[in-house]
Parts: C-alpha cells; sequence; structure tokens
C-alpha cells in the first residue's frame, strides 16, 4: 500500500495516531506522521500562548522606521511620463519610430518639461540613427574601408526599427527612456539650466 503522503511511495508502517499509512520518510522515532506531529506542535503552541495572556509584561517599543532615502531623479520622471494624457503619450511612443510624430508633440503649447524631453530625445535618436547609417552606407562604398563598414551598414537598419519599437513601448507605460549620449547631454542642459535659473 502506498504512503498517504506520498504518492507511488511504499508504506511501512501505520501513524499511532491517525492509523495512516506512511512510508519510512514520514515515520518519526515515536511512530507518527507529519500531520500529527503539525498538530501537536499547534497545541501546544496554543497552550503557551494561553498560559502568557494573562500575563502582563514590560511594553515592546516599535520597531524603528526605516529612513526613506530621497527618491532618485528617474523615478520621479516616470511618475511625471505616467501622469502625462494617453494621445501624447501616443506621440510621443510613435515618435521613436515615427519623428515627425515627436516634432508635433514637441510642438504642442501644452506640453511638459517631461514631454519635451522625451520629444527631443525621439528626434535626436531617429536623425542620430540616420547619420549613422547614411554614414556607414557611404564607408561601405569606399574600396578597403568598405569590408568592415558594410556588416555594420546592412544590420544598422534592423537595430533601428528594434530599438525604436522598444523606446516606444516603454514611453507608452510611462517608463523613463534613456538614450546613451542624448539624454546625458538632456542631463547636462537641464542642470545648466536650473544653475542659470537660480543665479537670476
Amino acid at each position: 500500500m502506498d504512503c498517504y503522503f506520498h504518492k507511488a511511495v511504499p508504506s511501512v508502517a501505520v501513524c499511532r495516531d491517525c492509523q495512516k499509512t506512511i512510508c519510512a520518510t514520514c515515520r518519526d522515532a515515536q511512530g507518527l506522521c507529519p500531520g500529527c506531529r503539525l498538530d501537536q506542535r499547534i497545541k501546544s503552541a496554543q497552550s503557551a500562548r494561553a498560559g502568557l495572556s494573562g500575563q502582563v509584561g514590560p511594553s515592546v517599543p516599535p520597531p524603528p522606521q526605516p529612513n526613506r532615502a530621497p527618491q532618485p531623479q528617474h523615478q520621479a520622471r516616470t511618475t511625471a511620463l505616467a501622469v502625462v494624457s494617453p494621445e501624447t503619450r501616443a506621440l510621443l511612443a510613435f515618435g521613436y519610430p515615427l519623428w515627425p510624430l515627436a516634432a508635433v508633440a514637441l510642438l504642442d503649447p501644452k506640453r511638459t518639461p517631461e514631454v519635451r524631453r522625451q520629444a527631443l530625445q525621439s528626434l535626436a535618436f531617429n536623425f542620430g540613427s540616420y547619420a549613422l547609417i547614411t554614414a556607414l552606407g557611404f564607408i561601405a562604398h569606399i574600396p578597403v574601408l568598405g569590408w568592415s563598414a558594410y556588416p555594420l551598414f546592412v544590420i544598422g537598419f534592423p537595430v533601428w526599427l528594434v530599438l525604436s519599437v522598444i523606446y516606444g513601448v516603454k514611453v507608452w507605460h510611462g517608463d523613463e527612456v534613456r538614450i546613451p549620449i542624448v539624454s546625458d547631454w538632456l542631463d547636462v542642459r537641464e542642470a545648466r539650466a536650473q544653475e542659470t535659473a537660480r543665479a537670476r
């Protein structure tokens, strides 16, 4: 007969309390199954708790609250982009594969600084990618240098397409998009603009 707790494992004994068939792994030195051992532990814990309920001990201070570190700037940007209207987020998301839509979002008079930042990143990403692919195309026509540039020229468009879709999906979900060179340049410009505003 199989063990009550393990299927396809032959039983070697019967539990002393509940009479269930158990295997050698389940049986302890007292001849109890895991269920009966758990039941004994629960009953002993309940009796110990009942004995302590009448005693009044020293008050235990509440655990200290963890110090909340200030939120990084990228989390604030994520929240700011998440509250942008769905229409504007759609323009920004489609602006990565289709740059004229990013220009339309940039021309919106009610745009927020985060919308402006994402639109500028989209335009810089597209024009930078086009310039790089065009330069690789020119280099590919040079006899000796073209051998090394031609493979990069061939994979340039698929890489741009995949990245633009990934960036667009992230913007649609309200996440911050960071493009390696462009985002750092925009961070420096924003820091300089804030310093200039403080100086005034």
